[in-house]
């Protein structure tokens, strides 16, 4: 018996999951542990291997569909092997607007014939016998009963004229019975637009049609406004794309953080100078520690100090955390992921390096599991690295409180009534006014900054 593939469940929080692409097709031989596609959850990319041995008899789930999680996306077993009578999943419902109207989203346009994406493209048999005069056919009493449904309706005469001229169709307002677009309104609708004085090389022309670009909406920027294949270019360039299931994510995680959590901030700016002396010479002994070490160090014994900093608050009740799970922001090409170190109060300085380069590498190689990213109680951004003078960063859901990193820069700043040029960092802590009042919050980020400002103290914790 065929055995059914399926949609596994990436973590707690997971719900559904997009399939990225297929590494088998149909009919290819899967051996045990070979991988059968990838997964696009709320967070990362994941493989997905095979736990059995087989033939790949059938996909039921394409690339770019968001399924339920424990959902068949597919059956393995021997070929010829009957496949059981399973519907595809269905898609995983669109999330609901809580209020409001319903943003009017800029969609590129429908290639010629194509249906908006409410509407439906009328075309067969039915279309075929409608006389292009826009005369009624003799039809069916209870048809003419029937209220005329909300679709687009084109005759396969004005559908054929659209994709000729490579032409969106549906802003045509139809004359034909119950509003079908006739060949004639096609024609109306070109004169109108000055179609026949358009200028477009031929080379454009075919990629526009290819690409299902409407040549009505291009922009030529040629000799005498001609179009080109640059024009083409720039247009597809321009035309919206999906965002990525992760950047929707965070989007709508951040949003709602900002909307749910008062923000406020406060700066403090951090004399660097002593300690990068000191971090070079480890560094010269083959010590790996980095900036972000000592400031994850600092800001793990600064929580201990102030665990209403390391709590989380709903506004009703709060929630204290005895332990500190650290996370650390990585920016990837694809989008923003926290990969948390856990237990990071019990860890030693080296452990707490060894295990932040472990979690970044993942990161970056999309190998992170779900579970690596969840659960942290306080979040570090750092932009160290990007040459910032300063920022401010978004609280994650589920924190009280994020700090945000910027570069060390060298400037003229006064010790001892005397103007020396010293290496200096700004630290942000952004709070949840729920929870965090000002003077808890300064009083944090003097700590962190007292921390790092204190070589004794990384004397002892680098023995």
């Amino acid at each position: 018996m065929a055995t059914p593939i399926i949609m596994p469940k990436f973590g707690q929080m997971t719900e559904e999951s997009a399939i990225v692409e297929w590494l088998k097709k149909e009919g290819d031989r899967v051996e045990k542990g070979d991988i059968l596609f990838t997964v696009e959850t709320d967070k990362s990319v994941m493989e997905v291997e095979s736990f059995e041995a087989g033939t790949l008899l059938k996909i039921l789930v394409p690339p770019g569909v968001s399924v339920p999680v424990q959902s068949t996306v597919g059956f393995l077993g021997q070929p010829g092997e009957p496949i059981p009578a399973v519907p595809a999943p269905p898609p995983a419902a669109p999330a609901k607007v809580e209020a409001g109207p319903a943003p009017q989203a800029s969609a590129p346009p429908s290639g010629p014939g194509q249906r908006r994406p409410s509407a439906a493209l009328e075309t067969g048999p039915a279309a075929e016998k409608t006389p292009e005069d826009g005369r009624a056919p003799k039809r069916e009493a209870a048809a003419l009963v029937s209220p005329a449904p909300a679709i687009f309706r084109i005759s396969p005469r004005a559908a054929a004229l659209a994709r000729d001229c490579v032409i969106d169709p549906t802003p045509i307002q139809g004359t034909g019975p119950e509003g079908r677009v006739v060949e004639r309104d096609v024609r109306a609708y070109l004169q109108r637009r000055g179609y026949h004085q358009l200028k477009i090389t031929p080379a454009a022309r075919q990629k526009a049609a290819l690409e299902k670009l409407d040549i009505l909406s291009l922009t030529g920027t040629g000799e005498g406004g001609r179009i080109t294949v640059a024009d083409v270019d720039r247009a597809l360039a321009e035309r919206p794309k999906p965002m990525s299931k992760m950047r929707q994510i965070i989007a709508a995680r951040l949003a709602q953080s900002v909307v749910t959590a008062p923000h406020f901030y406060v700066t403090v700016e951090v004399d660097m100078t002593d300690l990068e002396t000191f971090r070079a010479g480890l560094k010269a002994q083959g010590a790996p520690f980095t900036v972000t070490d000592f400031i994850s160090e600092a800001v793990v014994l600064a929580l201990q100090e102030f665990p209403a900093v390391n709590s989380s608050t709903d506004g009703r009740t709060v929630r204290w955390h005895s332990k500190v799970h650290l996370g650390l922001a990585v920016s990837l090409e694809q989008g923003l992921v926290v990969p948390v170190i856990r237990d990071a109060d019990d860890l030693t300085l080296r452990e707490l390096n060894q295990r932040a380069r472990e979690l970044v590498e993942k990161a970056r190689g999309g190998k992170l599991a779900p579970d690596e990213m969840t659960g942290s109680t306080f979040t570090i951004s750092n932009m160290g690295m990007l040459d910032v003078e300063n920022f401010t960063a978004i609280i994650n859901p589920g924190e009280s409180a994020i700090l945000a990193v910027s570069s060390i820069l060298r400037k003229p700043v006064a010790r001892d009534d005397r103007i020396v040029v010293r290496s200096m960092m700004k630290i942000t802590l952004s709070s949840d006014h729920r929870l965090i009042d000002g003077a808890l919050a300064a009083r944090f980020a003097n700590a962190v900054k007292r921390k790092l400002e204190d070589l004794e103290l990384w004397r002892r914790l680098t023995v």
